[in-house]
């Protein structure tokens, strides 16, 4: 069991360092079913997993000049406080609830990654500081309430509203995580016993997977990885979804209708993803009749331009 948990401990560190978020999504279940913790202890020691690769994972792309040292500050800052509010928040939710709720943002996030996002900027430029710090206490919040980092949420923040280019976005967002991570972590002490030798076993499997991905950010496409991995998010939020049925509920049924319970469930996250493909196609065939446009008319400029 201890082999399977750093074997995913690194998966997680990878993601974190080649997609900038995303992996963190994982810490949570892979503590919580395969490590056995109870789930707020599971939050918790995801919080020192997650803050810990992300900050290691920003070293290299700061080297590469791939991180916004403004914007992430500010975005960073404004989180810090919304996630030690949402980690003393979630020491007032039954744990059944924060498991289900975290498995609907998985979900969410799965068809985000699968629906792909419209193409970012070539240059980057600093974040607004009203966007900044308004994102930036919205992903906090999450961030402590479910020991998720939110970078499947920052990333895309940063690219669409905050004008960074992607691999500067990817870089900022592991600062940010790291910021939100340490707040959260705060706000569970107090109530919440922490597993250290687990968590700095975890912690270390993932930093090394994190460099490791942090070296393969410009080697490998995004687009496939992040794909992949949506659709195992998606899994993921199946599985949980279906552990999380009261086992009142479950004792009644007969195997057949269990096997039903648990068909229809991935029968519903197949058909989440399928839709989410299907909109990132058009995302992506919109961008592209986009450019085909722009540079039809760029050349018919360029040839009036030489007649004249």
């Amino acid at each position: 069991m201890t082999a399977l948990v750093v074997v995913l401990a690194v998966l997680v560190g990878v993601l974190l360092g080649l997609l900038g978020g995303g992996g963190s999504i994982l810490t949570v279940p892979l503590l919580a079913y395969v490590a056995g913790l109870p789930t707020r202890e599971a939050i918790a020691a995801s919080l020192v997993v997650v803050g810990v690769t992300s900050l290691v994972a920003s070293v290299s792309h700061a080297r590469a000049r791939r991180v916004q040292w403004r914007t992430g500050l500010t975005f960073g800052a404004a989180g810090m406080v919304s996630a030690y509010a949402g980690g003393r928040l979630g020491q007032h939710v039954p744990d059944g609830v924060l498991m289900v709720a975290f498995a609907l943002v998985m979900l969410a996030a799965g068809i985000a990654m699968l629906r792909g996002r419209a193409a970012a900027p070539e240059m980057s430029h600093p974040m607004a500081l009203g966007k900044a710090v308004g994102y930036g206490a919205a992903v906090g919040v999450l961030t402590g309430f479910l020991g998720a980092g939110g970078g499947f949420l920052i990333v895309p923040a940063l690219t669409l509203f905050g004008g960074l280019a992607m691999p500067v976005a990817v870089g900022t967002s592991l600062l940010v995580i790291a910021m939100n991570s340490a707040a959260g972590l705060v706000g569970h002490l107090s109530s919440t016993p922490m597993h250290w030798g687990l968590a700095a076993l975890v912690t270390a499997a993932a930093v090394v997977g994190s460099v490791a991905g942090g070296r393969l950010a410009t080697r490998v496409r995004p687009e496939v990885l992040r794909r992949g991995f949506g659709w195992f998010v998606l899994a993921m939020a199946a599985f949980i979804l279906v552990q999380e049925i009261p086992q009142s509920t479950w004792q009644p049924l007969s195997p057949l209708a269990k096997a039903a319970v648990s068909l229809t469930a991935a029968l519903v996250v197949l058909a989440l993803g399928l839709l989410g493909q299907k909109l990132g196609r058009r995302v992506d065939a919109a961008a592209e009749s986009r450019r085909v446009a722009t540079a039809a008319a760029a050349g018919t400029r360029d040839e009036r331009e030489g007649r004249s």
